[in-house]
């Protein structure tokens, strides 16, 4: 049994210095043994197997960020969860209602969210907002 820190972090940083040597092996192998055909179809961006039409810096809806920070949030809420699972029947009934407290207020948040219509992408409401 390993007693002293390098002894205990040595098996980690070979597996580190080995998982680094076959991914720089992995890249070099196939830099040297790749085809390197190019012509101007393959330079083109690819988008699901369809033509690319019009320009890359078009503006997106403030929506796509929203639904982004959204689901953030709510993958967040998910990584608090499983570790108060894990340690669920330590923690008795106090930690059932500081999770039912923080789980409320989630859904608060998801409530509001949905309310304000941050969730809604049909068109028929976009015009009636644009109406107010």
């Amino acid at each position: 049994m390993p007693t002293t820190y390098p002894e205990l972090y040595f098996p980690v940083l070979v597996q580190l210095l080995i998982a680094g040597a076959i991914a720089f092996g992995l890249i070099a192998a196939s830099t040297a043994l790749g085809k390197r055909a190019r012509s101007p179809l393959k330079d083109t961006p690819y988008e699901s197997g369809m033509a690319p039409v019009g320009s890359a810096a078009e503006r997106f809806s403030v929506k796509f960020y929203l639904v982004g920070m959204i689901f953030i949030l709510f993958d967040i809420e998910a990584v608090f969860l499983y570790p108060w699972a894990v340690v669920y029947r330590k923690l008795k009934l106090f930690g059932f209602f500081e999770m039912t407290i923080f789980v409320v207020l989630i859904l608060i948040g998801f409530f509001y969210v949905w309310k304000k219509g941050a969730l809604d992408w049909s068109p028929a409401k976009k015009q009636e907002g644009k109406s107010r």
